[in-house]
């Protein structure tokens, strides 16, 4: 290979022809030599063909050249010379041919549209450019057109047509809103390639009146807008609100607003179209399907597969893009859009032709006087291009005639060339698609020799190693090199010297007596030179005391030490490193000259040294292992790894055995346990040792088996208990005589992947294992059960054969000799493979179902023909899926299920069926290459069934003898329901059941009143529907007729909203008498209407329970949300309340309350939230004694003249009392203030009205106003009725207390004491 030097850029015109060079001659790139050798021009840089410019812009046409001397530009425009010199507004850039046209000062870019040429010429030669096509961009607006709404049903397809501007080059399309924001597209919605949007089907979201199509002009940088398009989607639901409020719940069942249709193209259109695409190009083909629901598309190409790695699927999979095509991608390709309702496919011919690319393109050539040479131009196509020659720009028909040169086609051939031979020669490719040109020069040079090798230049090697020493050259004729050492010594020759093609020597082996200078004589016909270099060999660098391994206590001191021994004319450097990395920056480490010490060292100080030491010319390094261990509580004696054995010496060299003895080192106070001996095969592994086996301590000899053809080294290693030792020095090699290979490849297989192939594989042998030179593999393979002989190939360093053109799946016996130069191993077993597998080809017939049961069924079918399976039998697969419910006429997404019966079985169980049901079946075969064809759909139906458990059950609108029973249907009716039984029983006290009751139910009702029931007894349900075939699941519930009509108030069981008084006409149950009971297990408890009252610190909770009596709750609580524990309060006695007090003010807590003695029984959770913490934190004033006693004197007066009034009521008369009471300075805690300061008027008329009730009770039941003026209800304020810490209930006042206007007589109903001071509390 020629030496590489770097070029500066003003010297890089030779580059190209130099790296593109084919002859005799190697020209160095060397910038001196390059500036004096004459070169014909060379095309560098070029604008491209197709050149689309900015209009706005100044056009710049780039030609640059190369050559020597520099070549002078010309051009022509539109196939005629362009005179630039006349065009004020063209000028060309000094030294260059690039032409700029100035725009941006009055040109116009229209006028110079065409075709332009560039021509470089020098003395040599001329080089022309491409044809240069320059266009100026264009971007124009859109037309103006009148653009009506679409108005469009829902569910029915759209096409928003964008028709963007013809522009150059042709714009961007892209949907947005008003808003500028992309328009969301999706398998639904999406834009096709044309740029128009397509709606497969549309939905009430998509009216809008923003549909904008932007195109977008890279060359120009500017976007055009289309007016915005309007889409209104009429929905049918107002419609159908309508209908639904004139007809039942029967009549609308099912009905759908909006039909599901099977999918249609809507582009492209029709069933087959065409496309023609360009090698190397990206093909994209487009599909876009309207129909509801949204069909899904899918891409198969008819006759093969689609490129893997080359396919891409954009646009939601509506887009298939193959990059990189070639004409293997000609063919049919079928998009496939499917939904639920059905198909549609349209086929696209692709054919792909190809614009000329090369196949060899010319390459310049060097030549010297007298010599031959070609240029080939190789191109293909399709079609297939032709192929035309120039000479300096010049057709060569009409070009001069050069008696050196003849045109052969796609080749010229030179003989005896001479220096007037040198031309640039083209060469053009062309077909309809595009065209090629190549320039390629002929540059004949008749040059002196020269040796471009710096002259006297050292060269310095390390004993031992290779001297390489260079005399890089250029002549023309090439010429001769020879070598001599000494100014008069004699040519070098001989075996160990070797010479290189481009003047190199190289000494392999270079010793101290290669030390000398050397003569380089380079000769041809024109001349002779010669240059001296010079040659030092040195001596290597050795460490001759390397570090050794260190087993130190710890806080002790630590040395190793690393003496060299180096060539005195070298300075060598030394650096140590711990764990191959730099030492701690640590005063503790000291360097020396030749060692290392390390201080006080500590555990951390553990680790392996290595000692580096590097020259200009050379590296070396050891390294050993500092072990830092506790220091011992008294003197003890140092245990540590062994030495190494030395002394190893091989005896009784055999073809397969040799005996190995050494020399145990010291085992420093802990005995050699055992040795292990490792090999080096220096022939297929140098470097790597492997382990070959191990002995006993006490053992220093040992008999090794051996493999022919291994380059034998052996070490000794030895073992006790602290650790090993280093290795010992590697034993003398021992190389084993070759033979036979012992053994053949292992885990041979037979497998096709392709229809038509079988795939041969094997696991190869090891390096060791081929016993010999030139391992190959002998591979046979002939079909099983025919009279054929046996096919065999030798391949070498592969594991793997492919046979093509196999039939189908049949079975083939196999076998893999290996084999070397010494011959083969002994014969192989033979193995039993099969090529490659295809789908199967045809169905199971005769597909039978037996309906075992209503939720079983068994299908039969007749076994395949096993020629038609094509491959392994892995069984057989049943599709089936449920059409339809035969209870029900509403159909859902059918899913189908598969079971797989493995083996060549001919029937199988489909289990878990839906009673009363319609299915269908299909039976495919499997085997490994996939499913075969699915058998006809077969129809059958599941009988009827019982029903499940009705949905529901409901007890509502208890009284003293009766409750209201609601249910609903059965989730799964599993046939026609002919019934509902009801069974219900009293339970006592004591756990007993009564007499049970059976009352039979019209399949029709969905509530029923039971009458003349006992009252304050609890009942038992239990209730179940029936189908023809009997009695489905049962549900059943509790419930508890009311003591007397007071009851009436209480929550109804399992209600919760209150009661109502309508009673439907159903058939009244009597009981007359007292029935008897029967002992049964206890009602299973229960806790609900858990309710919360929450105030800023602390809260109440209340809650009913059912279950047996003397329980005792606990109530459980957490901050919501939170991951910790529950926090858990006993509750004192049966009571159903509880305040849990030291809340966090603004918290959400959650709650639960249990009852303790009832395993794992409690009721749900309840969220709520303590209020707010006030911004300032007053003083509790309601302890403060100054305000107790403010209080008390208070209720005192008010005590003073409610007497005083009531002893004036009695008397007939009436009277205003009229108290001023002052703003109270606590804002949480006023009195109550009327508007006028004074209290009500009294009268003895008997129409009292109550005061203004806003609170909730603390708990669910509630008091009718009517039976006490006293009760605390009348006087809560909305939010802020709070619960005391005890338990009750206070009215708290902040702000104002309104009075009522009076009824009647405008008087007021005079408050009681007790609400009197409730207004102060």
């Amino acid at each position: 290979m020629m030496k590489k030097k770097s070029v500066s850029a003003r010297k890089a015109s030779l580059v190209l022809f130099l790296c593109q060079m084919i002859s005799a001659l190697d020209v160095p790139l060397d910038s001196k030599l390059l500036e004096e050798l004459s070169q014909p021009p060379t095309i560098t840089q070029q604008s491209p063909k197709d050149y689309i410019v900015d209009p706005r812009e100044n056009i710049v046409i780039q030609c640059e050249a190369k050559g020597k001397p520099p070549p002078s530009f010309s051009w022509t425009r539109n196939g005629t010379h362009f005179d630039i010199d006349k065009d004020a507004q063209v000028t060309m850039k000094p030294n260059s041919g690039t032409l700029v046209v100035n725009i941006m000062n009055g040109g116009k870019a229209e006028a110079y549209e065409g075709v332009y040429q560039c021509t470089a010429r020098n003395e040599r030669g001329a080089a022309v450019s491409n044809n240069i096509v320059i266009r100026p961009s264009r971007s124009p607006l859109w037309t103006k057109e009148k653009l009506e709404p679409n108005h469009v049903r829902e569910g029915d397809s759209l096409v928003l047509h964008c028709r963007p501007p013809v522009g150059l080059p042709p714009p961007i399309i892209f949907w947005m809103d008003n808003a500028f924001q992309r328009l969301p597209q999706s398998e639904r919605v999406s834009q096709g390639l044309n740029g128009d949007l397509y709606f497969s089907n549309v939905q009430p979201e998509d009216t809008r009146e923003d549909y904008i199509c932007y195109a977008r002009f890279n060359h120009t940088q500017t976007i055009q807008q289309k007016q915005p398009i309007s889409v209104k989607v009429f929905s049918m639901d107002s419609l159908n609100d309508t209908i639904a409020a004139n007809l039942s719940d029967t009549d609308i069942f099912g009905a759908k607003p909006v039909t599901e249709r099977q999918p249609v193209l809507l582009t492209p259109t029709g069933s087959t179209s065409t496309k023609v695409e360009l090698r190397g190009n990206v093909l994209l083909l487009e599909c876009i399907a309207a129909g509801l629901p949204t069909p899904v598309i899918r891409w198969i190409k008819e006759g093969g597969e689609l490129p893997a790695n080359r396919t891409f699927f954009e646009n939601f999979k509506k887009t298939l893009k193959i990059i990189d095509v070639s004409e293997a991608d000609s063919g049919n390709y079928k998009c496939i859009a499917r939904n639920r309702l059905g198909s549609a496919h349209h086929v696209i011919s692709v054919t792909v032709k190809a614009a000329p690319y090369w196949i060899t393109a010319p390459r310049n050539l060097v030549l010297s006087p007298g010599e031959d040479g070609t240029l080939i131009c190789r191109a293909n196509g399709n079609p297939k291009p032709n192929i035309s020659w120039l000479a300096n720009g010049v057709p060569i028909a009409i070009a001069p005639e050069d008696p050196s040169r003849k045109v052969d086609g796609d080749t010229i051939i030179f003989s005896h060339v001479q220096e007037r031979s040198s031309a640039v020669y083209q060469c053009n490719a062309s077909n309809e698609y595009g065209y090629l040109l190549a320039n390629a020069f002929v540059n004949v040079l008749a040059e002196p020799p020269r040796i471009l090798t710096p002259a006297n230049k050292l060269y310095q090697v390390i004993a031992d190693s290779p001297a390489l020493l260079d005399c890089a050259y250029f002549g023309s004729p090439k010429p001769e090199i020879e070598w001599f050492k000494g100014v008069k010594g004699s040519i070098l020759r001989g075996n160990e010297y070797v010479f290189h093609d481009n003047g190199t020597l190289e000494i392999p082996v270079a010793q101290k007596d290669s030390t000398g200078t050397y003569t380089c004589v380079a000769r041809n016909e024109l001349g002779k030179i010669q240059n001296e270099v010079h040659l030092e060999v040195k001596d290597p660098t050795m460490i001759i005391k390397q570090p050794e391994y260190k087993v130190i206590q710890r806080y002790g001191q630590a040395s190793f030490e690393c003496v060299i021994k180096h060539d005195s004319t070298l300075l060598p450097t030394i650096i140590w490193l711990k764990d191959n990395a730099e030492l701690p920056d640590d005063e503790r480490f000291l360097v020396g000259k030749d060692n290392l010490t390390i201080m006080n060292v500590t555990d951390k100080d553990d680790g392996t040294y290595t000692c580096i030491v590097n020259t200009t010319l050379d590296s070396v390094s050891a390294s050993a292992v500092l072990t830092v261990v506790a220091a011992p509580p008294t003197p003890a004696i140092i245990y540590a790894r062994p030495n190494p054995p030395f002394d190893l010496e091989l005896t009784g060299q055999l073809e397969r055995s040799v005996e190995l003895s050494w020399i145990p080192g010291d085992e420093n106070n802990s005995p050699i346990t055992n040795f292990v001996i490792e090999y080096e095969d220096g022939l297929h592994e140098p470097g790597v040792w492997h382990y070959q086996t191990e002995v006993p301590g006490t053992q220093t000899t040992v008999q090794l088996k051996l493999s022919p053809y291994v380059n034998y080294s052996f070490r000794v290693i030895a073992v006790n208990e602290i650790g090993r030792s280093p290795p010992s020095e590697p034993s003398e090699q021992y190389l084993t005589k070759s033979a036979n290979p012992d053994e053949n490849p292992s885990n041979v297989q037979g497998i096709g992947s392709e229809p038509d192939n079988l795939v041969i594989t094997w696991e190869s042998l090891k390096g060791f294992q081929s016993n010999g030179p030139g391992l190959q593999y002998k591979v046979s393979w002939r079909q099983k059960d025919v009279d054929d002989e046996w096919t065999s190939v030798i391949v070498a360093n592969v594991s793997k054969y492919i046979v093509s053109g196999t039939p189908t799946f049949v079975p083939y016996e196999i076998k893999v000799q290996a084999l070397n130069d010494l011959g083969y191993a002994p014969e192989p077993s033979e193995v039993i493979g099969h090529s490659g597998e295809d789908l199967p080809m045809v169905a199971p017939g005769n597909v039978q179902v037996h309906v075992i049961n209503s939720t079983l069924a068994k299908v039969h079918w007749d076994t395949v023909p096993l020629k038609t399976v094509r491959g392994h039998l892995q069984g057989y697969k049943v599709y089936y899926w449920k059409v339809q419910s035969l209870s029900r006429r509403s159909r859902r997404h059918v899913e189908k299920k598969i079971l797989t019966f493995r083996g060549n079985k001919t029937f199988g169980m489909l289990p878990g069926l839906e009673p009363y049901s319609s299915y269908k079946l299909n039976v495919r075969v499997v085997n490994g290459k996939g499913e075969g064809p699915a058998s006809p759909d077969k129809v059958f139906k599941t009988p009827e069934g019982v029903p499940s458990s009705p949905s529901f059950l409901r007890i509502t609108n208890p009284t003293l003898d009766s409750l209201t029973l609601e249910w609903g249907s059965p989730t799964h009716p599993n046939g026609v329901l002919t019934s509902y039984i009801l069974k219900f029983q009293p339970i006592n006290n004591t756990h007993e059941l009564g007499p049970l009751v059976e009352i039979r139910i019209p399949a029709n009702e969905s509530s029923l009143i039971l009458k003349n029931l006992n009252y304050s007894t609890r009942y038992k349900f239990y209730f179940n529907a029936q189908t023809s075939v009997g009695s489905g699941s049962q549900i059943t519930e509790e419930a508890i007729t009311i003591m007397d009509e007071a009851g009436i108030l209480r929550p109804a069981v399992g209600a919760g909203k209150g009661y109502s008084e309508i009673l439907f006409a159903t058939s009244p149950v009597m009981h007359s008498v007292r029935p008897t009971f029967y002992k049964v297990q206890p009602l299973y408890p229960r806790i609900r209407n858990v309710t919360t009252a929450a105030a800023e610190t602390y809260a109440n909770i209340s809650w009913e329970y059912e279950g047996p009596d003397h329980a005792n709750f606990y109530v459980e609580y957490g901050v919501a949300g939170s991951k910790e524990d529950w926090k858990k309060e006993i509750v004192n006695g049966s009571r159903s309340f509880f305040v849990l007090k030291g809340l966090t003010p603004g918290t959400a807590y959650k709650v639960r309350v249990g009852a303790e003695g009832l395993s794992g029984f409690r009721s749900s959770e309840d969220v709520f939230e303590t209020g707010p913490a006030m911004a300032s934190r007053q003083v509790d004033i309601a302890t403060q004694g100054w305000f107790i006693g403010l209080m008390c004197a208070v209720a005192l007066l008010i005590l003073i003249l409610l007497i005083v009034c009531f002893i004036r009521r009695n008397k007939g008369g009436k009277y205003p009392v009229k108290e001023k009471e002052d703003a109270h300075a606590d804002p949480e805690i006023q009195p109550m203030k009327e508007d006028d300061g004074t209290f009500g008027e009294y009268s003895d008329a008997e129409d009292h009205k109550p005061l203004k009730k806003g609170s909730r009770t603390p708990s669910d039941r509630t008091v009718k106003k009517e039976d006490s003026d006293d009760s605390l209800v009348d006087y809560g304020e909305g939010v802020n009725g709070q619960f005391n810490e005890d338990g009750s209930f206070i009215g708290q006042y902040s702000g104002k207390k309104e009075k009522e206007p009076a009824e009647g007589n405008e008087s007021s109903e005079a408050p009681s004491p007790v609400n009197a001071m409730n207004s102060f509390v």
